[in-house]
């Protein structure tokens, strides 16, 4: 579903050396259609990168970008839209705020059709989002005409999540989707993540802080360092990992950096 090849991306590249910073340095990966990806790395080891140069906010400097057979390297942000769907850090960064439940639930349920920009409500529709909003199990399907800006964080990351999952992506870019939230509500939106995931066989890459959370979800865990992939393990590999495995790879491999 996903090819990263070779791509590199360098930050402040000048005739200076010591001013560039290599954020990605010839990094490939393959990534199979419904894999459910965590991917963790230290600060500037490259993961917000990679999720920026795969949604196209980031151009690479080299190498190529592939989604389902097709190469989007070089197409803008905006029209690599409909094979994406992302949910960031920011809880209020996915919503509307000034507009309602149901009418940011429209929004998202309207992402890949271009017949027309008219908008409308019927029965059929009201009660497909009153179901879906259900299975969340935050009581949001009696709330459809309440705005978004009123919730709490994690009602409004669980709506992002169920927009940005509405029209079954190629692909779910996760960018520490719960770093923001408390611990008991991170933990709901990442069991909710997890059952959204599973139920729809979404393609996904999770970027996350948390090695237990990386552990706990997904079947495949990837770790980057210094723009590099030092760890990639799926299966029965991976569910054999601990977060002292992780914190001693991390270590090994900033001693051979530093030696």
């Amino acid at each position: 579903m996903l090819k990263v090849q070779n791509v590199t991306k360098i930050f402040n590249p000048t005739q200076n050396k010591e001013d560039e910073r290599i954020a990605l340095n010839n990094v490939s990966l393959t990534i199979n259609e419904g894999e459910f990806v965590t991917i963790i790395g230290g600060n500037g080891s490259g993961k917000s990168t990679l999720f920026n140069v795969i949604s196209g906010a980031l151009e690479v400097d080299s190498g190529k970008i592939i989604i389902d057979g097709e190469e989007v390297t070089n197409l803008s942000e905006h029209k690599r839209a409909n094979l994406l769907g992302i949910v960031f850090q920011d809880p209020m960064q996915g919503t509307a705020a000034n507009m309602s439940i149901i009418e940011n639930l429209l929004i998202a349920s309207r992402r890949k059709r271009k017949d027309t920009l008219k908008w409308g409500f019927d029965k059929n529709l009201i009660n497909e989002f009153r179901e879906r909003l259900s299975q969340l199990n935050l009581g949001l399907e009696t709330r459809l005409n309440q705005k978004v800006g009123l919730l709490s964080g994690g009602q409004r990351q669980a709506i992002t999540l169920l927009m940005a999952t509405y029209s079954n992506p190629k692909i779910l870019l996760l960018d520490e989707h719960t770093a923001a939230l408390d611990p008991k509500t991170a933990k709901i939106v990442l069991e909710l993540t997890a059952k959204i995931v599973k139920e729809n066989k979404l393609t996904t890459i999770m970027i996350t802080h948390n090695m237990r959370d990386a552990l706990k979800y997904g079947n495949r865990l990837i770790m980057l360092d210094q723009g590099r992939v030092v760890l990639d393990e799926s299966g029965e590999a991976k569910a054999k990992l601990t977060p002292t495995d992780l914190i001693k790879k991390f270590d090994e491999e900033r001693i051979e950096i530093v030696y």
